[in-house]
C-alpha cells in the first residue's frame, strides 16, 4: 500500500439546502421540489457540525450550498471555525473574495466555469487570480455516460461537454490546489462508491483530491486507498450517523484518520 507517502483520509462535509443541513440523493436535485429525495434534515445548526469537525481537527471539510437561501447558514459554519472549512455553491468572480473574507479556507467553484455549458479557461484564470491558486478548489461534479464521465453543473442536472480525464484534470490543476469530485449518479444512495472512477482518479490526479458519492462503510476508506494509491480522500454523507445514517460511525472515522496520519508520519 502507498501508505508510507500518502494515505486516504476521511474528509467531512456540510451540505446545505434551504438553509438547513441536509443529505440529498444527488440525482434528484433540481428546481422542481416534487422531484427532490431527502435522506436527512438536521435539527442542529450548521455551527454544531463546524465545531464538531474543529474539535477533532478534521481540516479540509467542505460546506456546499445547494441552491439559494444558504448564505447565512454557510457563514455561520465559517464563523464557528474560521480557516477550517471550504465553501462552494454559487461561487463566482463577484463573491469569491468575500467568502474568503468570511472565513473560508478555500472557495469551491463549478458552474461559474461553464457559461452556457461550455468550459471557460478565461473564467478559471480570473477566479484563480482573484483568490490565488492555493485558495481555489474545482468541484469536478460528474455523471457517467457508459465508461466515461462528464462534468455536471446546475445542481448536477446539466451535463457539460467536458470529459473528466487526465487531460482535463491537468488543465484545471494549473489554476487550483485541490479537486472535489462528486459522483452525482451515486450521491446519497449508500449503495457503494464508483470504483471505476476512483481508480481512474488515482491514475489521473496530481493535486489533493476528495471523492464524494455512495460511501456506505468504514471499509470504503481502505477500498479508496487501494484503488487510488492513497491519492484520493473520501467523504461520507447519508450513511453517517451524525447525518441520521446507521452504516458508519463518526467516531470510528476520526479514529481511522488518527491511525492513518500516525502511519504517514513514521
Amino acid at each position: 500500500m502507498a501508505g508510507q507517502q500518502s494515505r486516504t483520509l476521511f474528509k467531512p462535509c456540510i451540505d446545505l439546502h434551504g438553509g438547513h443541513v441536509k443529505q440529498i440523493v444527488g440525482g434528484t436535485l433540481s428546481d422542481a421540489p416534487e422531484s427532490l429525495k431527502t435522506n436527512f434534515v438536521a435539527t442542529k445548526p450548521t455551527a454544531y457540525y463546524a465545531e464538531l469537525y474543529k474539535e477533532h481537527g478534521l481540516e479540509g471539510g467542505h460546506v456546499i450550498m445547494l441552491g439559494k437561501g444558504n448564505n447565512d447558514a454557510a457563514k455561520e459554519a465559517l464563523a464557528a471555525w474560521p480557516g477550517g472549512l471550504q465553501v462552494g455553491g454559487g461561487i463566482t468572480d463577484q463573491n469569491c473574495q468575500a467568502w474568503i473574507g468570511a472565513g473560508a479556507s478555500k472557495v469551491i467553484v463549478t458552474s461559474f466555469l461553464f457559461p452556457e455549458g461550455k468550459f471557460s479557461l478565461e473564467r478559471l484564470e480570473k477566479i484563480s487570480s482573484l483568490v490565488g491558486k492555493d485558495s481555489l478548489v474545482v468541484d469536478v461534479s460528474c455523471r457517467r455516460k457508459d465508461s466515461r464521465w462528464f462534468v455536471a453543473m446546475d445542481k448536477w442536472q446539466r451535463i457539460t461537454e467536458m470529459e473528466v480525464c487526465k487531460e482535463s484534470l491537468d488543465t484545471l490543476a494549473k489554476y487550483c490546489s485541490e479537486f472535489l469530485i462528486h459522483a452525482a449518479d451515486v450521491e446519497g444512495l449508500c449503495q457503494g462508491i464508483d470504483e471505476d472512477l476512483v481508480k481512474k482518479l488515482g491514475e489521473w490526479v496530481t493535486i489533493p483530491t476528495t471523492y464524494a458519492g455512495g460511501a456506505r462503510s468504514i471499509s470504503d476508506l481502505d477500498l479508496v486507498d487501494n484503488l487510488s494509491g492513497g491519492k484520493v480522500d473520501l467523504t461520507y454523507g447519508s450513511s453517517l450517523d451524525i447525518f441520521g445514517g446507521s452504516l458508519v460511525n463518526f467516531d470510528e472515522l476520526v479514529l481511522y484518520n488518527t491511525v492513518a496520519q500516525k502511519a504517514m508520519q513514521q
